[in-house]
């Protein structure tokens, strides 16, 4: 019988992570389908592509997966819809760095390298994808190279020439290119900047977008509906849906038009934004809304109602 090789002289289990940087992906992808970087120009089902990602990943390496790490920027941090949705998904860290007023991120690479230096000096990981393409990631490579992790290069296909620094194809144990068919199906063009454009959101019903420049008025004070002076019942009709447009309003001035539009068409919320509004209805409201089906509706019809009139937009038939 042989003697049981220490625990800490054994091979580890195949364990990976998949580090995706954002800005990487998304104007790698937008050049290669739509012959554009600038993000305003399209919309991204992030949350189907991760799950693409991961699906790719486990194919690849048939291991336990660690989590992924999605590195993106948002203006002060503040995390836009899209970005708090990702943020709820199971095994996958949102980081954020800044986004400048020039739309540049700020500390995005930085936090990059942080992570995978961290994961591989701590054998928390055998092997790593990186999905990016600025040579800045180079001495994480090595870095984490150095301390027995493999590192995966993966990246967009590019329309012509290269979208990846050289030497970081060069230190990568192995490269893999995402071509023009694993990304076609999370991107589509806007034909807009920095505002929705209608006519993609009903396909072809008449709309007319608000200018760029146009500020919504502040929400009114609303008056306390009467019943929660007359203790935990449901209000009326009216009162709800009133509710619903006025949370819309508070939300359209404190995360900007540009973060609203990106849930339309609607009238389907992602489940975490939806829990949001109808926490948000639950407080003005003063009682909890468990209980009343109907009432969850209103709210969600009149913050609708109000999403649609700011951007100018008539409500979908069959709604309302």
């Amino acid at each position: 019988m042989t003697e049981q090789e220490p625990a800490d002289r054994r091979l580890p289990a195949r364990r990976y992570t998949v580090l995706v940087d954002v800005g990487y992906l998304y104007a790698a992808s937008g050049e290669l389908l739509l012959g554009t970087s600038n993000r305003s120009e399209f919309k991204v089902d992030a949350e189907h592509m991760i799950h693409a990602l991961l699906a790719q990943a486990a194919r690849s390496f048939g291991g336990d997966l660690l989590r992924l790490y999605w590195f993106d920027a948002a203006r002060d941090r503040v995390p836009t819809i899209d970005q708090r949705v990702i943020a709820q998904m199971a095994q996958v860290k949102l980081r954020l760095g800044n986004l400048n007023l020039r739309g540049q991120q700020k500390g995005v690479d930085a936090q990059i390298r942080s992570d995978l230096e961290t994961l591989a000096r701590h054998r928390a990981v055998t092997d790593a994808v990186l999905v990016a393409g600025d040579e800045d990631m180079l001495s994480a490579v090595e870095a984490a190279q150095s301390y027995g992790v493999r590192v995966h290069l993966w990246g967009v296909e590019p329309p012509y020439g290269t979208n990846q620094a050289e030497r970081l194809v060069w230190e990568s144990d192995t490269v893999h290119t995402l071509d023009a068919d694993f990304v076609r199906p999370y991107f589509a063009a806007t034909g807009r900047i920095r505002t929705p454009t209608p006519a993609e959101v009903f396909s072809g019903r008449p709309a007319i977008a608000l200018p760029v420049a146009q500020v919504s008025a502040p929400p009114e004070p609303r008056p306390v509906p009467a019943a929660r002076r007359a203790g935990p019942q449901l209000p009326d009709r009216i009162d709800i849906v009133e509710i619903g447009e006025y949370v819309a309003q508070k939300w359209i001035l404190t995360r900007g038009r540009d973060n609203i539009g990106d849930l339309l068409p609607g009238p389907l919320l992602p489940t975490v934004i939806d829990k949001e509004l109808l926490v948000e209805a639950e407080k003005e409201l003063g009682i909890s809304l468990r209980s009343f089906e109907k009432a969850r509706l209103w709210v969600r019809d009149g913050f609708w109602s109000r999403v649609y009139r700011e951007f100018g937009l008539a409500r979908p038939a069959g709604e309302g």
